[in-house]
């Protein structure tokens, strides 16, 4: 029902809302936590829109839909490392389905999901030799980080990321809307 307007009886405008929750940007939000030696977090690679540093031992990092990133964690205690896993996650965008990941909010497109310091170190070193090649990781196609993903999980070699197989990637980005 419409309001009056009390001067001239005629329904008052109606106001537009500033923004549409629709039209606003929905970010990813990362919480890194660091302390030495029992609980170490880092980003492998990502290029954050915003970092807030909340205390001394945890920052976040936020992400625009669409940026790609890479989440290491890693915990010890007294006789060794008990847990070492990295995650290669997608930023969502509003209304896209996500999976929820702990330290991700609201979660991400996990492209790429390892636990164990054999693994993470396997990655390590894909990534490197990705970077060796001139590309930029958060550039590459989701579809090769699916893959070595899949091809880990299964104890078999992933093939290599090459510029040739970059250059088709970017091709596609160019023709697909």
């Amino acid at each position: 029902m419409a309001s009056i307007a009390p001067a001239t009886g005629a329904p008052a405008p109606i106001e537009p809302l500033a923004a549409p929750l629709a039209c606003t940007p929905m970010f990813t939000h990362v919480e890194i936590h660091w302390h030495e030696g029992a609980h170490e977090d880092w980003l492998k690679f990502g290029k954050p829109v915003a970092s807030r540093n909340v205390d001394r031992h945890m920052r976040t990092e936020s992400y625009a839909p669409g940026q790609v990133f890479a989440l290491v964690r890693w915990a010890a205690n007294e006789h060794g490392t008990i847990r070492s896993s990295l995650d290669i996650v997608r930023a969502v965008a509003r209304g896209e389905a996500y999976t929820t990941l702990a330290q991700v909010d609201p979660g991400g497109d996990i492209l790429l999901s390892v636990s164990g310091w054999p693994k993470v170190s396997q990655v390590f070193r894909l990534i490197d030799a990705i970077e060796a090649s001139g590309i930029d990781p958060c550039e590459v196609a989701p579809d090769h980080w699916r893959h070595v993903h899949n091809r880990l999980a299964i104890a078999a070699k992933p093939r290599a990321y090459t510029p040739e197989r970059h250059n088709a990637w970017l091709a596609r980005q160019r023709v697909l809307p």
